[in-house]
């Protein structure tokens, strides 16, 4: 029997040979569902976009960092970043060598940089007071820096990393205070790199900051310029999330034409041979993944309808964080009809008034049971949940090629709540059992 809201979902054959409610029964919910087939067309999209030699796609880890996603990001030909020691662990799992990896993060302490050395990769440095503290411990080393072009964008502004409100990179300007230091330290600049924001949808701006960071590369002392080795235009790339609204796509042609154009002339003209790279996250995974929960309560308060589910924002951050919109979709699959949409607000079950998926939706009449499926879930998902009001951390399932569903996390239990504290707990109660004086 249909669904009650699919089409989108159905179209693609997103659950392959299974159906989200037969997910939802075996695995529990709330689920994170990852679609193979999907995954790796986008990792073959971005691969596509420029044909010059060196050109490559860097995965940006945070959003997320699944190894099992990784694996196969890895075996589509991609490289991947890391911003913490945690996000190198996972990077070693997903397959990816030293030489694959670029550690790009901020305000790193002296012990997070020994770690990252210790693994042997590239690191970025976004400022003048890491540059010199890396210099500390590791004269002669090799380097990467992140500058700040002055161009931002991004859907809200706690996602623009770059621009005058940012806290990220070095200011051009700075340029000959970074060769002072790292003649002090005796370093090469082995790279530099740049990040605009996240969720672009139009191709101008960001082509508009890499002619920035390539007209900077164009002004470093020949001996420096000899020595580069990556050059990496950050990302942003955005997804078309308003799914039922046929919100149109970033025009990957388009910016690929403009990209290719752009570093292929650019390349020819000062002799540079090294890697050129793109930083997308959210663009490789977003779309492939799929956030299912459980209607558990409806009910009218000052004229607003209220749908209570099992999807609480420590399970999908995005909508408190950032006001951010994703589509829904309602898996019923009996012969009664929902009739006409209805205005509702999805909620979730966290104790906060913030607790919101969907404000004001034009929603089937959603009812007890019902479960629901919250689109283009795969990027900043499951990587930002947490276990507030101690809450477990859900699932995930992998729809492999062939349309079969595999486990690729467990569900965490109450006892995963306390794996770090039990020595403490068994050490405590001791002490309250002993002689009192």
């Amino acid at each position: 029997m249909s669904d009650i809201r699919s089409t989108y979902t159905d179209d693609l054959r997103f659950y392959g040979a299974t159906t989200p409610r037969e997910l939802a029964d075996r695995f529990g919910t709330p689920l994170y569902v990852y679609n193979e087939r999907i995954l790796r067309e986008r990792c073959r999209d971005l691969m596509a976009l420029s044909a010059q030699p060196g050109f490559g796609v860097n995965y940006s880890v945070k959003a997320n960092a699944n190894p099992s996603l990784l694996q196969i990001i890895h075996e589509e030909g991609l490289v991947a970043d890391a911003m913490s020691p945690g996000e190198l662990c996972m990077d070693a799992l997903g397959g990816f060598t030293p030489e694959e990896i670029l550690y790009i993060s901020n305000n790193n302490s002296p012990e997070e940089m020994l770690t990252a050395l210790t693994h042997g990769v590239l690191i970025s440095v976004d400022s003048l007071s890491q540059l010199d503290m890396l210099g500390g411990i590791n004269r002669g080393g090799r380097v990467m820096a992140r500058f700040n072009p002055g161009i931002g964008a991004g859907h809200h502004a706690k996602v623009v990393t770059a621009g005058k409100a940012t806290k990220f990179g070095i200011s051009p300007d700075r340029l000959d205070d970074v060769f002072t230091l790292l003649q002090k330290h005796e370093m090469t600049l082995a790279g530099i790199n740049q990040h605009i924001g996240s969720l672009f949808m139009e191709p101008e701006g960001y082509l508009e900051a890499a002619k920035v960071l390539l007209k900077l590369a164009s002004g470093l002392p020949a001996d420096a310029l000899k020595a580069l080795e990556v050059i990496d235009f950050g990302g942003g790339f955005g997804i078309p999330y308003h799914k039922y609204a046929g919100e149109a796509r970033l025009d990957l042609a388009a910016l690929g034409r403009g990209l290719h154009a752009l570093i292929s002339d650019w390349a020819a003209a000062t002799g540079y041979r090294g890697r050129f790279l793109v930083e997308p996250g959210r663009y490789v995974v977003a779309e492939c993944g799929i956030l299912l929960g459980r209607v558990t309560a409806v009910k009218e308060n000052a004229g607003t309808r209220y749908a209570g589910t099992d999807i609480g924002f420590n399970v999908l951050m995005r909508p408190a964080m950032y006001d951010s919109f994703h589509d829904l979709e309602a898996y019923r699959g009996d012969a009664e009809s929902a009739g006409e949409p209805v205005l509702q607000t999805v909620v979730g079950n966290i104790c906060e008034s913030g607790d919101i998926l969907a404000k004001d939706r034009l929603l089937p009449l959603l009812r007890e049971g019902d479960v629901l499926g919250v689109l283009d879930a795969g990027a900043y998902g499951f990587s930002m949940a947490s276990n507030y009001n101690q809450r477990l951390l859900p699932a995930e399932v992998l729809i492999q090629a062939d349309g079969s569903p595999r486990l690729i996390r467990r569900r965490e239990t109450p006892q995963d709540l306390t794996r770090c504290l039990d020595g403490l707990v068994r050490q405590r109660s001791g002490q309250e059992a002993g002689p009192r004086g």
